[in-house]
């Protein structure tokens, strides 16, 4: 069990403060409810555009690695689909540097045209070398708009398109982070050598004054049931020839969520899995094949994508898939099977589990979901899957008229 305490601030800050002792260091995690599903449809990659503009100096402090590096301190960031991290770790007897830093961000960032060029040429730069210029770059960008038709799942956490960064206005970046990076939609963790006082201290001390902001009322456009398969082709001159399918996965919250993360480690996970025993090794007909989720906090995607073998037929590649996929939708899994992908599931969730970096995260994630506490049941929640949830999911999920497949061809 991971023991920690909660508290919030008057301007509705939730503060979460783990204690290890063993550690001379601390980190601090800061989770921002917001992610590029959270975006206007119009102007999207804000979200991403936001984890660089957020290096680039605030109100009070232009710049933003100098101070920690003086502190011994490193840092680093992501953006999601659903959320924005922040996280710090350096010696524990430098935390207030943390406290400081992360508050003037969270007060109000510089917003200077200067700063917008510098990370909007880097995020284009970024767009054009992943997205555009890659082998495969598009497939996607290209999926998500097969995939979904309402959600804004259906766009990248990088953006829908090149143009809506290339015209981003300082005023809408201005109004993007008003709107989502206030106190009142933040979780601040602090864990390693500290205290729940002096965390307490620190968080009235530096965060107590900043406005809490309104909070964001989440209200997408949901995504209705697809009722038909979905096909796409692309040909391009890319080495190989490439398979893609996804299908609507349940989300974070639903029982099923866990029952699907054990299917995909059934088919996938590692040399002994089932893909890759039977299409990789034994039929030869892909050079390497991978069955995931996205992890989505709302309905997600499963996915199986592959490379083939060259001068293997794509139909032929399909049809070996879906013979893979009819078993798991007609016989049990053997119960020793199934136990070890919970095995490694548990061995992976106490591995995470050793690094405090790792702990502060997970706790800002699941307060962010709903509450803290629930990182301490995940293993619980897969250990009551069953042999017979996996069939019944299976059928679920691998329906025709729930899929999405992309032949990528190579056109050389």
């Amino acid at each position: 069990m991971i023991q920690f305490e909660k508290f919030t601030l008057a301007n509705g800050l939730r503060v979460i403060v783990h204690q290890d002792l063993s550690t001379p260091m601390a980190v601090m995690d800061i989770m921002y409810d917001v992610g590029a599903r959270d975006e206007d449809p119009n102007r999207t990659g804000f979200a991403h555009l936001f984890e660089h503009l957020m290096f680039g100096g605030s109100v009070n402090i232009p710049s933003y690695d100098e101070p920690l590096q003086m502190a011994g301190g490193e840092n680093n960031a992501y953006t999601t689909n659903d959320l924005t991290n922040y996280y710090i770790q350096l010696p524990a007897e430098n935390l207030e540097t943390a406290f400081w830093l992360e508050s003037d961000r969270m007060l109000s960032l510089a917003f200077e045209d200067k700063s917008l060029e510098t990370q909007r040429k880097v995020v284009c730069e970024e767009f054009k070398e992943h997205y555009l210029t890659k082998p495969y770059g598009d497939v996607w960008h290209k999926m998500r708009e097969l995939a979904y038709k309402q959600h804004p799942y259906r766009w990248m956490t990088i953006g829908k398109e090149l143009s809506h960064i290339e015209n981003a206005q300082l005023e809408d970046v201005k109004a993007f982070f008003f709107k989502h990076y206030r106190p009142v939609n933040a979780v601040l963790v602090v864990a390693g050598n500290v205290t729940v006082e002096k965390v307490k201290a620190l968080a009235e001390k530096w965060f107590g004054d900043i406005p809490s902001g309104e909070k964001y009322k989440r209200n997408l456009p949901q995504e209705p049931e697809q009722t038909e398969a979905r096909k796409l082709e692309i040909k391009a001159s890319v080495p190989l020839d490439a398979l893609y399918k996804t299908w609507h996965i349940k989300n974070r919250l639903d029982r099923k969520y866990y029952i699907t993360d054990l299917l995909t480690d059934i088919l996938s996970g590692g040399g002994s899995s089932r893909l890759y025993q039977s299409l990789v090794k034994e039929k030869q007909l892909f050079s390497n094949i991978e069955c995931y989720h996205f992890g989505s906090t709302e309905n997600g995607l499963l996915s199986i994508e592959g490379k083939l073998v060259k001068g293997v037929k794509i139909d032929d590649a399909e049809k070996a898939v879906e013979q893979e996929l009819d078993k798991m939708k007609t016989e049990l899994v053997p119960e020793a099977e199934l136990q070890k992908v919970k095995n490694k599931t548990e061995s992976m969730i106490a591995f995470e589990d050793m690094s405090v970096m790792n702990r502060a995260n997970s706790l800002a994630y699941y307060e962010t979901l709903g509450d803290a506490a629930w990182m301490n049941y995940e293993l619980q929640k897969y250990g009551t899957v069953t042999s017979e949830d996996i069939l019944q999911e299976s059928r679920n999920i691998f329906r025709a008229e729930n899929s999405n497949t992309i032949y990528y061809l190579s056109d050389n």
